[in-house]
């Protein structure tokens, strides 16, 4: 069966997607190696896995086809070149002495595809490892790993996008390396997606995916932030040129936003002419315009990102929807905004229950808003778009070219909220209308007068 693969927005209806499913390697985590393994807390992982197949079967019921990472890196085990890929990105690991490497090596060499993927993702202990010889095994710690889990791979959007008909995968730091190089290992392998090309890869300038929102058919925007740098964003667009998946790149540099903060937390593509933003930082937000002129990429003088955007979406006003969380509040109120969603169609969109003031500002504009829980999924701070990648959606390369925009800003406060998708034997909490929030109202209404002001001081 031959399958399509390949995006081209960031709203044409979903049919298919990538996702992973909390595992073991969440019960690797531990007071003590909570921080190493760059996880904030210690979630439950039995309610994970159930909040996560909850927003599956949501999925599933709205037609898309949800495939796991776990079941397909099984399949690629099967193949030696795919082994000796997958095995060559764990004894890369740098404090693995050449005794230690030798041995698990070995080891590695001789587990089943099942087990194989299984110890990829999941780890292994000193305890777990009984061939373990030499100084560096000898003075490992019961806390040390052999093999580190992967806690952040259920973040799938962090390791790779697809833009048009090829993959991007995330060149990461140090520590999440492994989980980007398992990815591209997946795509180079799996016989679903033979032929696919990955257009960056791990081991390259520092990008994170998550910085990456294809707006508009062969539009990218690139957050720089801690995770993405200039230079990943110079390369990535070279490449994308060079490969007619791009004609314009917008490089976003995100100053002003808290520490940790990628682009699809700031801003969620909701329509062809519709996004959801934080409120004032789509007043103060820059875009630099990347374009390719004689085999040379040339870089524009930055304008406000609103106007960018719009400008690249095509329409004569860019609509954006306030989140209700206002950025001094953000750091502390991250948990309850809902900037982060996946989108299933135009205006439609899976979100967390606990996203009670974006949700209902979502749905006082006119857009569905799917619930679903996410209190143990969002202890890394990752909402649904964040838990998944879009492999296939509709096209929306029909749509208008770009013109001269105009912006509007949805005033929105209020909404009824509908039922929510609950947990097994879990009575759902009433929806509850979001008190007014005396200075989202204020953001929400502002005019194009306003982002004009914005920009003058």
């Amino acid at each position: 069966m031959r399958h399509l693969h390949g995006i081209d927005s960031e709203v044409g209806r979903l049919r298919t997607v990538l996702a992973h499913r909390p595992g073991a390697e969440l019960l690797r985590l531990t007071p003590r190696t909570k921080d190493r393994l760059l996880f904030p807390g210690l979630p439950w992982v039995a309610r994970a896995q159930q909040e996560h197949d909850i927003a599956a079967e949501c999925l599933r019921d709205r037609g898309v086809e949800v495939l796991y990472v776990m079941e397909l890196l099984q399949d690629v085990m099967e193949y030696p070149s795919a082994r000796a890929e997958a095995i060559v990105a764990v004894l890369g690991a740098p404090y693995l002495g050449e005794r230690l490497r030798a041995d698990l090596g070995t080891h590695l060499a001789g587990l089943d595809p099942e087990d194989l993927a299984r110890v990829v993702v999941v780890g292994l202990t000193p305890e777990e490892f009984r061939p373990g010889r030499g100084v560096v095994f000898g003075l490992l710690d019961r806390h040390d790993f052999v093999i580190t889990p992967l806690p952040n791979l259920a973040f799938l959007r962090d390791t790779h996008t697809w833009i048009g008909p090829e993959v991007a995968v995330a060149s990461l730091e140090p520590a999440r390396q492994r989980e980007g190089a398992l990815i591209r290992c997946l795509y180079r392998h799996h016989p679903r997606f033979a032929g696919v090309a990955c257009i960056y890869g791990p081991g390259q300038e520092p990008l994170d995916a998550g910085d990456l929102l294809q707006i508009a058919p062969k539009v990218i925007a690139a957050g720089i932030s801690e995770r993405t740098t200039a230079a990943g964003v110079e390369r990535l667009a070279s490449r994308l040129f060079e490969a007619n998946l791009a004609t314009k790149v917008l490089a976003v540099p995100l100053r002003q936003v808290p520490e940790g903060t990628r682009l699809d937390t700031v801003c969620t593509v909701i329509d062809s002419d519709t996004v959801l933003m934080f409120p004032a930082l789509g007043y103060v937000l820059q875009a630099h315009v990347i374009t390719r002129v004689d085999g040379e990429l040339r870089l524009s003088r930055p304008m406000p990102l609103l106007e960018s955007m719009a400008q690249a979406m095509g329409v004569e006003a860019l609509t954006v929807i306030s989140t209700g969380v206002d950025p001094p509040a953000a750091a502390q109120r991250q948990w309850d905004d809902g900037g982060n969603a996946l989108a299933l169609d135009r205006r439609v969109m899976l979100c967390y229950e606990r996203n009670v003031e974006t949700n209902a500002r979502l749905e006082a504009a006119g857009v569905e808003v799917i619930r679903v829980p996410g209190s143990e999924l969002g202890w890394a701070r990752g909402g649904p778009r964040a838990m998944s990648c879009a492999v296939s959606r509709l096209s929306l390369a029909g749509a208008a070219q770009p013109g001269a925009p105009a912006l509007t800003i949805a005033a929105v406060s209020e909404a009824a909220a509908p039922a929510v998708a609950s947990l097994p034997g879990a009575a759902a909490e009433p929806a509850v209308a979001p008190a007014p929030d005396a200075a989202a109202p204020a953001a929400a209404a502002a005019t194009v007068a306003d982002l004009a002001r914005a920009r003058a001081r």
